[in-house]
């Protein structure tokens, strides 16, 4: 059975006060059940609060980042009468988001493989993002007949531009790692073998740092940048809510599993 919640994490800490948590559900693609997300935003607000922890790093078990919500998961529990209302799966994504952006502590993403959906809102949302060479993010909302959701309408324009964002968001394309660089949206791109110890470097550096410093540091910038999150995050609540219960949804769903071109009404 695949793992949920709290124990499709792994939480791993050195001696420099750096926490490396882990989703661990890789026979999934690390894609989230919504006990997952819900038990992500709540540890990485937990480990964030915590004195001795100094930087936070965002990994994926296996080949893969996180590829978003677990269209599987979801479907088996809506068949058994156990589907949790899309406005609450909305405010686990929210709240993770929230858990990063504000964790007092520099978090910085290793995307290892895929990151799609909610997993590109995850590793956007993070300080830095350091990107294997054959891993890509894929903005796949409109592919499946939603919109973005997780901030990634406020996060990705923040972070490249209306002109990029709105080509990579409406066009639903997969973001190479080379791509990704280019624009600005990752400190490095490496080989697969040496993406765990460069992030590893960069985070060890931070954790000497003084926290409070870059504490203050991190809450003026995303201040600053960020300052319609809010009102993206209500927006994205309300579209997606109406997103989620449609007939196109349902369409690109079904597509996804049957592994076919949906066919939008």
């Amino acid at each position: 059975m695949t793992a949920s919640g709290r124990d499709a994490l792994r939480l791993d800490r050195d001696d420099a006060g750096v926490v490396t948590i882990t989703i661990n559900r890789p026979e999934r693609m690390n894609a989230v059940d919504y006990a997952t997300l819900q038990a992500l935003g709540e540890v990485i607000a937990e480990v964030g609060a915590e004195d001795d922890t100094r930087v936070i790093v965002l990994a994926g078990e296996g080949g893969a980042f996180t590829t978003g919500a677990d269209l599987q998961a979801a479907g088996e529990a809506g068949s058994s009468g156990d589907a949790v209302a899309p406005g609450v799966t909305m405010d686990a994504a929210n709240n993770l988001v929230h858990a990063v952006l504000k964790a007092p502590v520099p978090v910085i993403a290793a995307v290892n493989g895929p990151a799609a959906g909610v997993g590109v809102s995850l590793a956007l949302a993070a300080d830095m993002m350091f990107m294997s060479e054959d891993a890509y993010l894929l903005f796949a909302f409109t592919n499946i007949g939603l919109m973005p959701d997780g901030g990634a309408s406020v996060l990705l324009p923040a972070s490249v531009g209306r002109s990029v964002a709105s080509r990579m968001l409406l066009r639903g394309d997969a973001v190479s790692a080379a791509e990704a660089r280019d624009v600005g949206l990752v400190v490095d791109v490496l080989p697969a073998a040496e993406l765990h110890e460069a992030a590893q470097k960069l985070a060890r550096r931070l954790a000497c740092g003084p926290r409070r410093a870059l504490e203050l540091t991190k809450r003026a910038v995303t201040l600053a940048a960020l300052t319609e999150l809010d009102e993206a995050l209500r927006r994205e609540h309300e579209g997606q809510c109406e997103l989620l219960v449609s007939d196109d949804f349902a369409e690109g769903v079904k597509s996804v599993l049957e592994k076919r071109r949906p066919n939008f009404t």
